[in-house]
């Protein structure tokens, strides 16, 4: 359908045109589509425009804001706009939509139906999260951030309190949320959940632990993995699969200790219908009972060994001859069976030639400057220990040296030979006999796809330093950071990127707000190729160039 000209030429020479509303029909005779008038509008001349400007506003409620925009410019309504603003819009449009595209906003509004919010919970969260992924900050800093730096659809500004209380819903349905959205994550991702990998860290408080009130049980110190043990510390566990997405976090009281958590894991996994899982911990979490409890349900483990342990089976492991097989450049594996029956262990001895160089090159250097710093009489002995604490002494020096009666060290030949029988070596136990050597040396390297779940939700998400005192907000806030973590890594894994180069390039597209007599007007600027690219990875559409309109009544 359009607005068709027709003219007419007059007996004195002049010309008519006549304006109306016509579409093209098909003539089967003619063999060709002939016009057909709906309705004349009369005379071009003395035409009554504001018939014109009522149809266009009538026919634009039905169009996209790009569309009616463009049918308002046609009119000439669309000009002497004001530019009144501009926002960050590619960040936050981008996580909008994978939440969207993986149904966590449907599933935080089922959670929430029965409680009748008048706030709108789902978005209040979404913020927190898209917060933690693009600008970490404060509850109380997000006000400014919502109202003057991004464009959040459907939420234009916020409360610092209003934040708290969606925390404290949040944290009410946590243990169905995860479920639900472990669900709709590796159904819509189709992912392999046969090897899980956990693994612990902790994250600390900037309070001194003398200011800390008594009846604080959960903020505690403990072995810090950040090297602040002077400080207060929650534990933090975090399962992940092969391709780096994180699909389920616990917290602890900061004293826990990494061998009592996994029977709480396990339990809480087994009822997520995740078929024949292998677990794959650190040395970490090896003790017997533990890799009993892993096998519970029928379930499998992958676990680092301590090569220096003291355990009966690892020493015969060590000790056990046998040429290593190469499967991968640096990689070589040895399979290692210990005992018979039910005390049958297998292990897998792994070496790395090039690391294993590294390590020689790495003593031989550092015992270089240990004999210049720490000299005495002679070139293997070192200054009487009684005059500096033990503390001073390196851990390795100590390993390598023995005291003798005059209060000096003296170099262990025998202990550094004994060392270097495990250089670019480690030693890992299984439980399941179907995964081959390369299988069980490749699954543990796979390891440090949780270490860099727990860098970037450290260092890019910003976990830590923390600030908050009570038990419940400090778990939230730590859910909030996991929920980040997953978009995070969802388009880390997509686009073959780090977070930090997509969010920069994201970050570039913006949103501008113009006014104008008829309203309001939000256009974005244009969208680069990268940015395309970015977008399609994800499997999300970019945003309209005109994302919208508002017509004053």
């Amino acid at each position: 359908m359009y607005i068709r000209r027709v003219t007419r030429k007059n007996k004195d020479g002049s010309v008519t045109a006549y304006l109306q509303l016509a579409h093209n029909e098909w003539d089967p005779k003619a063999k060709y589509a002939k016009a057909k008038v709906i309705y004349s509008f009369g005379r071009e001349d003395e035409l009554d425009r504001a018939i014109l400007e009522r149809l266009a506003k009538s026919i634009s409620r039905f169009l996209s804001p790009e569309q009616a925009f463009e049918a308002r410019e046609a009119i000439g309504e669309a000009a002497e706009f004001l530019f009144q603003s501009c926002k960050r819009l590619g960040g936050v449009w981008m996580l909008d939509q994978l939440w969207r595209k993986l149904g966590m906003d449907r599933i935080l509004q089922q959670l929430f139906a029965s409680r009748h919010h008048q706030l709108d919970i789902e978005r209040l969260i979404f913020a927190m999260v898209a917060n933690r992924a693009l600008a970490p900050s404060s509850k109380l800093a997000m006000e400014d951030w919502v109202r003057e730096d991004v464009y959040i659809p459907g939420l234009s500004q916020v409360a610092s309190h209003q934040l708290y209380r969606a925390m404290d819903e949040l944290l009410a349905v946590q243990s169905e949320l995860e479920y639900q959205v472990y669900g709709a994550v590796s159904d819509l991702l189709n992912l392999e959940v046969d090897l899980l990998y956990f693994d612990t860290t902790s994250s600390y408080f900037e309070v001194d632990p003398s200011e800390a009130p008594e009846e604080d049980t959960f903020r505690k110190q403990g072995f810090s993995k950040d090297k602040r043990p002077d400080l207060l510390q929650v534990v933090i566990g975090l399962a992940v699969t092969r391709t780096g997405i994180p699909i389920r976090c616990w917290v602890w009281p900061g004293n826990t200790m990494d061998m009592t958590v996994v029977e709480q894991v396990k339990k809480d996994l087994i009822g997520w219908k995740l078929g024949r899982v292998i677990s794959v911990m650190n040395r970490g979490f090896s003790s017997e009972e533990n890799l009993r409890m892993l096998q519970r349900a029928g379930g499998h483990y992958i676990v680092g060994e301590k090569m220096r342990s003291g355990k009966a089976a690892t020493s015969e492991a060590m000790s056990t001859r046998g040429r290593y097989q190469q499967v991968r450049e640096n990689l070589h594996v040895k399979e290692i069976i210990v005992g018979d029956g039910e005390a049958r262990k297998r292990y897998v001895l792994v070496y790395n030639p090039k690391e294993a160089q590294h390590q020689r090159e790495e003593r031989k250097n550092y015992w270089k400057n240990c004999r210049r710093n720490w000299m005495g009489l002679n070139s293997y002995r070192m200054r009487p220990i009684a005059k500096r604490p033990a503390a001073c002494i390196p851990s390795f020096l100590r390993k390598i040296s023995s005291p003798v009666k005059d209060g000096t060290l003296r170099l262990n030949k025998q202990a550094i030979r004994d060392a270097e029988k495990y250089d670019g070596k480690y030693l890992i136990r299984t439980s399941d006999d179907t995964l081959s050597p390369e299988d069980v040396a490749l699954g543990y390297k796979q390891l440090i796809e949780v270490e860099d779940a727990f860098r970037t939700l450290k260092s890019t998400l910003e976990l830590r330093p923390m600030y908050h005192r009570l038990e419940d907000r400090i778990r939230a806030h730590i859910l909030l950071s996991w929920l980040a973590l997953l978009l995070v890594r969802i388009v880390e894994v997509d686009t073959g990127e780090s977070w930090r180069k997509v969010r920069d390039e994201l970050q570039r597209l913006a949103l501008g707000h113009f006014s104008s007599k008829n309203g309001d007007l939000y256009q974005c600027t244009e969208i680069t190729a990268k940015q395309r690219q970015i977008f399609a990875a994800v499997g999300v559409e970019p945003p309209p160039r005109f994302l919208e309109i508002q017509p004053n009544s």
